[in-house]
């Protein structure tokens, strides 16, 4: 049954560095109870298409499932780890297990499952409820943030947990309820409305009536904003900002005193993920939550109550039979709006309308009518991302009301003058489209908080012209309720947008490029008004031009730090941001080590280098960086040696070093980084890597405590990744079989 903790227990072992270390090829499928072959199919050849290198099949779409298995069995032809996650029928496996060749390399493949006829071969291991003291220490540790139990709470807490039954997810749903209440009165309540609901002879629908109970106990203002997570396709990664921006053009956010409605946003989703009704899925490399998930059996009972309630509609492409009222207010068009067309309805209460995994091509002619079918006029929430668009559909301009509009990941290249009449726009999301310039109208919208237009080239390693912004011939100063600008070139006209930037004394984040040396002083000026500024990326015209910065006084609470240019100097401002968690500096080819300046920062987890130092040594002085978790050394042509003194850096965990052609030397004193996870060289020299061969290597000692060492080599388009110990074979294997295949870029220099 659900709840048991499979798919947590499954990702521990496929996330083991170990683990990784031992499998070349490794690929993570989810499946659902409506999961079809074919689609399982496809998601493993793109999977491993993209994990060993090669672009996936144009024609992938058109093959049929013969077709992909022999397609699957040419792509495994290394020890592999494949993981099914919540198989729900035989005939599934069977048919997948045709596709994975038994290669004798001692090749593995982990299922879960709630039922237990799946497979005849392998071995199964059965989750048991846990028991009596395992369900106690869960639910005090969740309820009382890891203090035991008062002992007025005793009795009911032990009431609860027996109404639990020992389910790990009910006792954490139900934990979530209990932890905001004090008083042992409050707890009786709820144990009186669990047991009124629990007959104790179907575990699985007493679970769900326990979450049930954890949903219904939630305060007004959450019960929308977990609700609005229908809206998203089962498996779809849930983006952190994102999901704020739609609930606040929802409505769903009250303000606070003090706060921004994103603050207050925030504070609803770590509230969600306090009362475990959320899962992180991914984190940023200085802890921030990236994207979110729902576990699977509380999505079941979510989507429920959102169809009971008509809080919204999903439109699948396998559901063509679906009928709805005309009181729709929230539609999510999974696959194909073609089933949408058909309904023939207008929707005159429809608020939001978003799209997700289109196959169709959004061209003028199916926007226009979709628009007059659906009666569109009323949305306060378009949301286009990774639509298969290319022009920007005319008729956006009427939707007077609109809040939201993304066209992320698109290939919108332009954005009409029109735009104006969208006067109550906050988010406009153009990121990953080919737009670069917005007209001079986009200033009348007073409204817009969040402006987000930029775009990367995808590129083996960063190069300086790899960030695209967008221009715009108006004075930006009237857009004062921005929250967010990125990224704005400002290279053109006399240097007068960097006095109109000094109007925007609501930023949290600023994106600038193209910056010329005599404009910096004058965006330093611009940049102290910004009071509320949690993150600046600056960038030259060019990698030679001197960027000027040193006359800041920084924002209070400057949490990110991007600064790409020549640095004549240090800037000392600096080292006294003691908020900051990020610094990235690129293209700075200072004459003086910066870690002097740098080390004393409190707060600081990821730092990277890029052409930073022109020094032949860097030294990592003793209780320097005390919070950094991931340290990034790029491009370092005439670094020579590295010294890590004992007590600096105890909490690091990643270490990347790449493209320093001078450096033949194993840090000095890597060894006292004992929370040290993983080690990543990019293009460097044979001569390093060889001194850490194990058993052979002179320094392999240095290193041997480290869980995963891989050394990577760019080749035909992707990166051919070498642990240690197969690093020796390289020179004799000529069809690289002793590498992992990898297209992942060696730093993500994205901000």
């Amino acid at each position: 049954m659900g709840g048991l903790g499979k798919t947590t227990l499954a990702k521990q072992v496929y996330d083991d560095p170990e683990v990784k270390k031992h499998f070349k090829i490794h690929a993570w499928v989810n499946l659902s109870q409506s999961s079809k072959i074919e689609e399982l199919l496809k998601d493993l050849v793109q999977q491993l298409h993209i994990l060993i290198g090669k672009p996936v099949p144009e024609e992938i779409g058109m093959m049929k499932n013969d077709e992909l298995k022999r397609l699957i069995k040419n792509l495994l032809q290394s020890r592999y780890l494949i993981v099914l996650d919540d198989v729900w029928y035989a005939t599934l496996w069977n048919a997948v297990k045709l596709a994975l060749p038994n290669n004798n390399l001692g090749s593995r493949v982990i299922l879960t499952t709630r039922k237990t006829n799946i497979t005849e071969l392998g071995k199964d291991f059965h989750l048991e409820f846990l028991p009596e003291k395992e369900a106690q220490d869960l639910f005090f540790r969740k309820t009382f943030q890891g203090n035991s139990c008062p002992p007025d709470l005793k009795e009911v807490c032990l009431e609860i947990l027996q109404l639990c039954g020992g389910l790990p997810l009910a006792i954490v749903a139900i934990s979530g309820v209990m932890a905001t209440r004090k008083f042992e009165e409050e707890w009786k309540i709820v144990c009186r409305s669990i047991g009124s609901e629990i007959r104790g002879n179907d575990k699985l629908e007493d679970m769900k009536k326990v979450l049930s109970l954890s949903f219904n106990e939630l305060p007004y203002y959450l019960k929308s904003c977990l609700l609005y997570l229908s809206v998203f396709p089962e498996f779809h990664p849930i983006e952190h900002m994102r999901l704020i921006r739609l609930w606040i053009a929802e409505g769903f956010v009250n303000g606070e005193d003090g706060k921004t409605l994103e603050e207050v946003a925030d504070s609803y989703l770590k509230e969600l993920l306090n009362r475990s009704f959320l899962q992180v899925v991914e984190k940023t490399s200085d802890g921030r939550m990236k994207t979110c998930r729902m576990h699977d059996l509380l999505r079941e009972i979510v989507n429920l109550k959102s169809m009971d309630q008509n809080f919204a509609t999903i439109a699948r492409e396998d559901e063509q039979d679906t009928e709805w009222t005309e009181q729709v207010r929230r539609l999510s068009i999974i696959n194909s709006f073609h089933n949408v067309l058909k309904q023939n309805k207008t929707i005159f209460k429809l608020r939001s309308l978003l799209m997700f995994a289109l196959s169709d091509s959004l061209n003028h002619f199916s926007i226009r009518e979709l628009c007059s079918s659906t009666g569109v006029n009323l949305l306060r929430v378009l949301d286009l991302q990774d639509a298969p668009l290319e022009d920007f559909p005319a008729e956006i301009v009427d939707l007077y009301l609109l809040k939201y509009l993304s066209l992320k990941n698109t290939k919108v290249k332009s954005i009409p003058c029109s735009i104006k009449k969208l006067k109550y726009l906050e988010t406009l999301d153009l990121k990953h489209t080919y737009v670069t310039e917005l007209p001079a109208e986009i200033v009348e919208l007073e409204r817009l908080r969040h402006l987000l237009v930029y775009r990367y080239d995808i590129v083996s390693y960063a190069h300086f012209h790899a960030k695209h912004g967008f221009k715009v011939a108006a004075p930006i100063g009237n857009m004062q309720s921005l929250q967010k600008l990125c990224y704005i070139e400002v290279d053109q006209g006399s240097g007068a947008i960097m006095v109109e930037l000094g109007k925007l004394t609501q930023l949290r984040r600023l994106g600038i490029q193209k910056l010329r040396k005599e404009d910096g002083p004058t965006l330093c000026s611009s940049i102290e008004k910004m009071i509320h500024l949690r993150s600046v990326s600056i960038s030259t015209i060019t990698e030679d031009e001197i960027l000027d910065i040193h006359a800041i006084k920084p924002p209070r609470y400057l949490k990110q730090l991007y600064l790409s240019g020549c640095l004549e100097k240090f800037p000392q401002w600096i080292k006294s941001c003691n908020n900051l968690v990020r610094v990235f500096l690129k293209w700075s080819r200072l004459k003086e080590d910066p870690l002097v300046y740098l080390q004393g920062l409190p707060n600081l987890r990821h730092l990277e280098f890029l052409q930073v130092y022109v020094g032949e040594t860097l030294c990592f002085k003793a209780e320097g960086f005390p919070s950094l978790k991931v340290l990034g050394l790029d491009d370092l042509e005439v670094l020579k040696s590295i010294t890590i003194e004992k007590g600096a850096m105890q909490g690091l965990k990643k270490l990347i070093i790449q493209r320093c052609g001078s450096f033949k030397n194993v840090p000095l004193g890597i060894e006292h980084l004992t929370k040290l996870k993983s080690i990543e060289f990019f293009d460097m020299p044979d001569e390093l890597l060889m001194k850490l061969r194990p058993n052979v290597g002179r320094d392999f000692w240095r290193v041997q405590h480290v869980p995963t060492v891989y050394t990577s080599y760019r080749r035909d388009g992707g990166w051919d990744v070498y642990s240690l110990e197969t690093f020796g074979e390289r020179e004799t294997d000529s069809n690289h079989s002793s590498a992992k295949r990898s297209l992942e870029l060696p730093t993500l220099w994205k901000v």
